[in-house]
């Protein structure tokens, strides 16, 4: 069984049991993929979208790219989970103990309930790293489906992503810069991206984050010393 047949045999035996579910997807290659393989097999997908700022243009204008070319599916965003470490430690931002702290269980739960969906789908892969593959390891003989989350490109490296995008003409994720992981961050690369191409959502930025100026006032200082 090739790795496309093994992620479809995952799929279907989701799909044999109900036509809707969740799929958290980041917008990158990985989440991209999964929405691919499972748009044909459900009527309804609910793509979940997990933001550090809400509404930065350059993401709503692809999340609506993504609209037009899967009409059927419902987007939401919600807050990150990674985001309550953030505002509870003052990560440039003032320290706010109060913030009950979460975990992506916390956000599935939350979402399985509003919906009343109990499948979600997720792009992780064993590539992604050793934690990855210790947990993923522990799927094999349940199709990779825990609890209702589902792995369908568990056996799927970089390479397979890649070769499925190209294949299929899916759309290429934003790229701020050359890491692997290449979401909206604290990190140079992006505020960089940002400042040159949608300078109005670096300023969103700063306004959830004012102290995250120092990223690039830092960078332009050392460049001109």
């Amino acid at each position: 069984m090739t790795k496309l047949e093994s992620a479809n045999e995952v799929i279907k035996r989701i799909a044999d049991k109900t036509d809707e579910c969740l799929l958290f997807c980041s917008l990158g290659k990985d989440s991209l993929v999964v929405l691919d393989l499972i748009y044909p097999r459900f009527k309804r997908i609910v793509c979940v979208f997990m933001y550090f700022v809400k509404d930065l243009e350059h993401i709503n204008m692809f999340i609506r790219y993504v609209q037009s070319r899967y009409p059927k599916i419902e987007f939401v965003q919600v807050p990150h989970w990674n985001l309550t470490y953030i505002l509870r430690g003052g990560m440039y931002c003032v320290p706010n103990p109060h913030v009950k702290l979460l975990k992506l269980a916390d956000v599935v739960a939350a979402l399985r309930q509003k919906y009343k969906i109990p499948y979600c789908f997720l792009g992780m892969k064993k590539a992604d790293g050793m934690n990855r593959r210790l947990m993923l390891n522990g799927y094999v003989e349940t199709f990779y489906e825990n609890k209702g989350l589902v792995y369908p490109l568990a056996e799927w490296n970089q390479r397979d992503v890649l070769s499925y995008m190209k294949q299929h003409r899916l759309p290429e994720p934003v790229r701020y810069g050359t890491k692997a992981s290449n979401g909206v961050g604290f990190n140079l690369d992006c505020f960089l991206w940002m400042r040159e191409h949608y300078p109005q959502d670096l300023q969103k930025v700063y306004e959830a984050f004012p102290m995250s100026e120092r990223i690039l006032w830092e960078y332009d200082y050392k460049q001109n010393h």
